[in-house]
């Protein structure tokens, strides 16, 4: 496999200390291109999602006993929706490692390969006791999205009741997790419940990670209108009437050539033709005068 091109500006060195700790057994210059690869799936996994994942290959290619790497590509598979590859990666990092903290996006790929079960059984596994906070939300955001796969949507909104949902504070999680809440709750009929946690997620994802503010939105019945579609709308009916106005100059020109003698044939034609006629009744009124024989003309 030929490497792919990294701009200049990256070095390696933007990568997790934890990583660059981990890159430390492969020899200097391995190790940098192998961080320089992870920094471009960094990189590219939210907007080229494709891109990302050749770039892990290569990653995963050059370094493939690194469990940093192992991850990454787990993730790009996992972008691209390669759920079995992904799953697998995901497991040998984990092997790796011995840390639990994979296990909910593991879940989540047993999900995207159609086995919400298998993710259920995931989620009341031992090891979700072992994961912190965050991984825990994770799950739980997991499990009731497996709950919603098999039809059980009053399960899933229990699910997602927690006190983390109930806090006040924002954490990284509590956009997400009130987005699930609100989704659930209007695809089981409850819209009052619904645009309310919607708008409490609007008030906490301040990055923008959700479209909350477009399903309160359209809750609401608020219509987003394109600007440039309007201004199109604008201009249409003045050009219909340019076009219009135009037609009309062209037919008034039109019957202005038909009546003009001076410009129509048939017209100059019957004019000459009348001129003609004059000219002959003139002569016949003019009188006869009989030549007298004094003036008749010499003859020779």
């Amino acid at each position: 496999m030929k490497r792919l091109p990294i701009p200049d500006d990256v070095t390696g060195e933007e990568i997790d200390a934890d990583v660059r700790q981990e890159l430390q057994s492969l020899p200097k210059g391995l190790a940098e291109d192998v961080s320089r690869n992870l920094v471009m799936v960094a990189r590219l996994i939210d907007e080229d999602p494709e891109g990302a994942y050749a770039y892990s290959k290569i990653a995963l290619r050059l370094a493939s006993r690194v469990a940093a790497v192992r991850e990454a590509a787990g993730f790009a598979a996992y972008a691209n929706q390669k759920y079995s590859e992904a799953l697998a990666e995901f497991r040998a990092a984990r092997r790796m490692t011995g840390n639990v903290d994979l296990w909910p996006v593991m879940a989540d790929c047993e999900r995207g390969l159609g086995r919400p079960e298998k993710a259920l059984d995931m989620a009341g596994a031992p090891e979700v006791h072992k994961l912190d906070k965050a991984g825990q939300v994770e799950m739980r955001l997991v499990a009731a999205g497996a709950r919603r796969d098999i039809g059980q949507l009053d399960a899933a909104i229990v699910t997602l009741q927690s006190p983390e949902l109930a806090s006040n504070s924002v954490q990284p999680w509590t956009a997400r997790l009130r987005y699930a809440y609100a989704d659930a709750l209007l695809a089981a009929g409850r819209e009052d419940e619904a645009r309310e946690w919607f708008a409490k997620a609007v008030e906490s994802d301040k990055d923008g990670s959700t479209d909350a503010s477009d399903r309160l939105a359209e809750l609401d019945g608020v219509e987003f209108v394109d600007a440039l579609v309007e201004d199109e709308d604008e201009v249409a009916p003045e050009a219909e009437a340019e076009d219009e106005a135009e037609d009309e100059s062209e037919t008034a020109t039109d019957a202005e050539a038909d009546t003009d003698p001076d410009t129509d044939p048939d017209t100059e034609v019957e004019t000459e033709v009348d001129d003609e006629d004059d000219i002959v009744e003139a002569e016949r009124a003019k009188p006869v005068v009989e030549a007298d024989d004094d003036d008749e003309a010499p003859r020779g």
